[in-house]
């Protein structure tokens, strides 16, 4: 079984490696041009895998452009039960009550 890892680990490493070299849009490269880095994963693929994966891609945050800021809520995901605007939206869907002033403890007010 431990002989079957140390082949298939590093070959899924390299697949993966390749796959995302050639994905990759060429502004998020560095260091060197894309088929070169492409090369050098198939070449070396170990080596070459490790190198992609740590120096020829451009990295973002996961969370890169959603604000964490509670002032900035257009950008932020937000549970449905907690977004305003969404617990707005049900109540503009509900036909308008006609007391909607009207105290619901008021003795004098209708039952139907």
């Amino acid at each position: 079984m431990l002989r079957v890892l140390m082949f298939l680990v590093p070959l899924a490493l390299s697949v993966y490696a390749f796959i995302d070299c050639i994905s990759t849009k060429d502004d998020d490269i560095r260091h060197m041009p894309k088929p070169l880095w492409a090369l050098l994963v198939l070449v070396f693929p170990l080596v070459g895998s490790i190198s992609w994966l740590i120096a020829g891609k451009k990295r973002r945050p996961a969370a890169e452009g959603w604000s964490g800021a509670r002032g900035n809520r257009s950008r932020q995901w937000v549970a449905p039960d907690d977004n305003p605007d969404f617990l707005k939206s049900l109540n503009e869907d509900k036909p308008q009550d006609r007391d909607r002033g009207a105290d619901p403890d008021d003795p004098k007010r209708d039952e139907s």
